[in-house]
């Protein structure tokens, strides 16, 4: 039977003289006459916990299997440390191996690893200081996204992942069917009969939960979804993954103006709880990853967002002097280029961009009354550029059918969510904002596939 034992946070910072029991995985060990240090962790905070074993009580080959990798379970005393980096550790009465490793094969030794390598063993690379350090944050990051909505008495609701509706109307998305692919049943035409597949049409992964967010969004006022979305692009980016979560609130009774000011509250919300809850965490990045990274994070937390028209933006763009790579005039979408320079040089704080051209956004946008452009807002933040696009929903049923028919999307599919347009309709708004894309933001990391536990991208489904 396992004693009670503590989790290495909590023994960090108690004081010495209690006798403890502490488990977790060897990183390394160091061997000095008469005494052995054996550093482990159990993921629960940043740093580790050094155990000195003195060789009158472990001898040699006690202590065979007290290698790398290893998994303790450890009885002794709390010492005050000699060394100012650490209040205490762990003076060893009794080890106990639970789960031995082959020193010889046991691919995390104490040197430095690539982002590559790590991925090639991402069932192992959350024990490296790194990955610890990223999952810690992802896990803080999404517990205070919850509590932001909840305080301010959002509904949580689960959108489905199966779905017969593309939000985007990109048409990259996962099909879903049980039909042989070998022999598939066929119409007259020749087509395949979906009429005969499992849900008997089409249907896909969801890349969003927002049109169903819409739905709950106007029966109950203020919703929000987070949860796994799907894009089926054959793009092998650092910022582009097949698999991703996604955080969507939708407001009923708001328009573009409540809609920026939620972001804005949201991102400064979840940065400080980030840097509050992680900031050990937050320091390793700084200093090993990118070291930006603490003065961005505060800079945003602590700034008023700009706010600038998408004609106004480009007018600035224009004026600039630079030469793009991505050329730049009113019609076009913004590159990242263009969003850095806007918050980096020209205002030098965050920026909400408003007011987006129609042909460049998505069919649900509300139409402005210069026929031209569409209520849509996309923040962008020094570092990175968009973080979050958002904006109020088109509320009148005639201009959604016109707008279904501008970007060729059938309305049959559709009829539920005019539905909501012919039967009590209300203005509502929401934006999306990427769960890894703010982790890479926060963390400084620079490739997607190292801020979620697995990464699934084209030709890669490991684990």
């Amino acid at each position: 039977m396992l004693k009670p034992g503590e989790f290495i946070r909590d023994l960090l910072g108690s004081d010495a003289g209690r006798t403890v029991v502490a488990r977790g995985w060897v990183k390394t060990r160091r061997d000095s006459k008469g005494v052995h240090f054996v550093q482990i962790g159990d993921g629960s905070c940043f740093r580790d916990l050094q155990v000195v074993l003195p060789s009158e009580t472990f001898d040699e080959a006690a202590l065979t299997e007290v290698t790398t990798g290893a998994c303790l379970e450890v009885e002794g005393e709390l010492v005050a440390s000699p060394h100012a980096a650490q209040r205490v550790e762990l003076r060893a009465h009794a080890v106990r191996v639970l789960g031995a490793a082959d020193p010889t094969s046991y691919p995390l030794q104490k040197k430095g690893h690539s982002f590559e390598f790590l991925r090639e063993i991402g069932h192992l690379r959350p024990r490296s200081n790194t990955f610890g350090a990223v999952f810690r944050v992802r896990n803080a990051l999404s517990f205070a996204i919850h509590r932001f909505f909840q305080e301010r008495g959002f509904l949580y609701v689960n959108t489905p992942i199966i779905t017969a509706s593309d939000c985007e109307g990109a048409g990259a998305m996962f099909g879903v069917s049980t039909l042989d692919p070998e022999k598939p049943p066929r119409t007259s035409q020749g087509a395949i009969d979906f009429a005969q597949d499992f849900f008997g049409k089409r249907a896909f992964l969801t890349v969003s939960g927002q049109l169903e967010g819409e739905a709950f969004a106007l029966a109950f006022s203020n919703v929000y979804t987070f949860g796994p979305t799907f894009r089926a692009e054959n793009s092998n980016t650092p910022r582009h993954l097949a698999e991703f979560w996604m955080v969507e609130p939708e407001m009923a009774f708001c328009d573009l103006e409540g809609d920026m000011r939620l972001a804005e509250d949201f991102l400064k919300f979840i940065i400080q709880a980030v840097l509050d809850q992680c900031w050990d965490d937050i320091e390793f990045f700084n200093q090993r990853i990118d070291n930006t990274v603490l003065a961005t994070l505060e800079h945003v937390a602590t700034s008023a967002f700009e706010h600038v028209t998408y004609t106004e933006a480009v007018r600035l763009l224009e004026q600039s002097g630079k030469t793009w790579e991505f050329p730049v005039h009113w019609g076009v979408d913004l590159q990242s280029e263009h969003e850095r320079y806007l918050t980096e040089e020209k205002f030098k704080r965050p920026v909400i961009v408003t007011d987006y051209p129609k042909e460049i956004k998505a069919f649900y946008m509300r139409a402005n009354d210069d026929g031209k452009t569409v209520r849509a807002m996309d923040v962008l933040a020094p570092r990175i550029g968009e973080i979050i696009g958002g904006s109020q929903r088109e509320e009148r049923i005639d201009l959604l059918r016109a707008q279904l028919r501008a970007h060729n999307l059938p309305e049959a599919a559709y009829d539920w969510y005019l539905d909501l347009r012919k039967y009590g309709s209300a203005p509502h708004a929401g934006f999306g904002l990427g769960l890894e894309r703010m982790l890479m933001y926060i963390t400084g990391m620079k490739n997607i596939r190292d801020v979620i536990p697995f990464a699934r991208t084209p030709g890669s489904a490991e684990f």
